[in-house]
């Protein structure tokens, strides 16, 4: 069978293709943009293998999947993958919301819209245009299927992954919402990113569970942002004052990079961070039933955890705040429906007061019917709350 012109990679000649794609791809938002070959041999597989095989992954079972090592795998007639980034650089520094004990700290990227309703949009139509223009067929991708997209994203030279693991750009720092588009038409894929992040380890000392067992390694297991996320169970008990008012996500290692310095504020204007999210008063978002919970957080990634395991974290952050005046929205904790909020609740309650926990230890122990919440009731103080109920 006689090749197609669309299997043959582009002539120098025909390169102003890839220029009117890049053209299009930031008049549709996008701030960064490049090209990888899809068929290119990598070692990205070989450490996923090592990430699973050691059990990094924690709960996250969707992980462990044959599709996901390469891009071949999940789409056998890929040939090139468009590789995309929307900058969301925050205005502030966010880990100064991290010295309010008595107000919740939301993770950059998720005090807003769902990236993955807009970048999933300007995705479309820039997918939808390349078909036009060239009669392929294409496939778009945004953390949604079983590709990774960081490892294409430093192929396609759009920057490198960091000792944290997450793309790290010179142009807009550790700030990039990724998409992709594979598809079956053979373009000149550009250089590779090269590491730049030289002897630095900001991101490795700052995290406060130490998640990384060596640069470039992450252990998911021990990550604030997927224990407050990911995790559907309750948060063990040697992380809990570590996540201070974490109550959903974690920056740190993200915001520490010393490239984010060139880094500019988001200019996605569906993007926009929701100011009256961040900061909310402890109290108030324990209060929230999940109709209230809905309402607050509709159209953004906070929403798909669901309330229970948002307020799971909400009573962590009141048991870290050191607000004895919290302690009686603790205590009401202890009664809610969801048994992680009950046993997170409970927890928080021991911490902020002592002695109205051991009132109320006996009977509710007793009567309670989740063996994790009992065992809540039952549970002495680890030498992390001991260290911090000291500090």
């Amino acid at each position: 069978m006689k090749p197609s012109a669309k299997d043959a990679p582009l002539a120098p000649t025909t390169d102003a293709r890839v220029d009117a794609l890049k053209a299009q791809a930031r008049a549709l938002g996008f701030d960064a943009v490049g090209l990888a070959d899809a068929r290119a041999p990598w070692p990205a597989q070989a450490r996923l293998q090592e990430f699973l095989a050691e059990g990094r992954h924690g709960d996250m079972a969707w992980m462990d999947t044959p599709r996901r090592g390469h891009p071949t795998a999940l789409w056998p007639e890929a040939r090139t993958a468009v590789m995309l980034g929307v900058s969301y650089g925050p205005e502030e520094n966010p880990l100064a919301l991290l010295a309010a004990r008595d107000r919740g700290a939301i993770s950059v990227y998720a005090a807003r819209r769902d990236y993955h309703d807009v970048v999933k949009s300007n995705l479309k139509a820039l997918a939808r245009w390349l078909a036009a223009e060239s009669g392929a067929e294409v496939k778009v991708f945004v953390d949604t299927a079983p590709l990774m997209e960081k490892p294409l994203a430093q192929q396609a030279g759009l920057g490198w992954q960091g000792k944290h693991t997450n793309l790290v750009s010179r142009a807009h720092g550790s700030w990039l919402f990724l998409g992709a588009i594979l598809t079956d038409l053979a373009l000149p894929p550009d250089a590779p990113e090269a590491d730049h992040c030289g002897s630095c380890r900001a991101c490795l000392d700052v995290c406060p569970t130490a998640a990384f067992p060596a640069p470039y390694q992450l252990d998911a297991r021990r990550c604030l942002a997927y224990l407050s996320i990911e995790s559907r169970g309750p948060i063990p008990h040697e992380f809990r004052a570590a996540m201070g008012n974490r109550i959903f996500g974690c920056d740190d290692c993200l915001a520490v990079c010393p490239w984010n310095k060139f880094a500019a504020v988001a200019r996605e204007g569906r993007l926009a961070a929701r100011d009256a999210l961040q900061g909310r008063p402890l109290a108030e978002l324990a209060a929230l039933d999940d109709a209230a919970f809905r309402t607050m957080f509709a159209g953004t990634p906070v929403k798909r955890t669901g309330r229970g395991r948002f307020v799971r974290n909400v009573m962590i952050a009141i048991g870290n705040s050191g607000a004895p005046a919290l302690a009686a929205t603790a205590e009401r904790g202890t009664e809610d429906d969801s048994p992680l909020v009950r046993g997170a609740a409970v927890w928080a309650l021991a911490k902020l007061d002592p002695e109205r926990f051991a009132a109320l230890k006996i009977a509710r122990a007793d009567a309670e019917r989740d063996p994790e919440v009992r065992g809540e009731w039952q549970a002495k103080p680890t030498c992390a709350d001991a260290r911090q109920a000291g500090s």
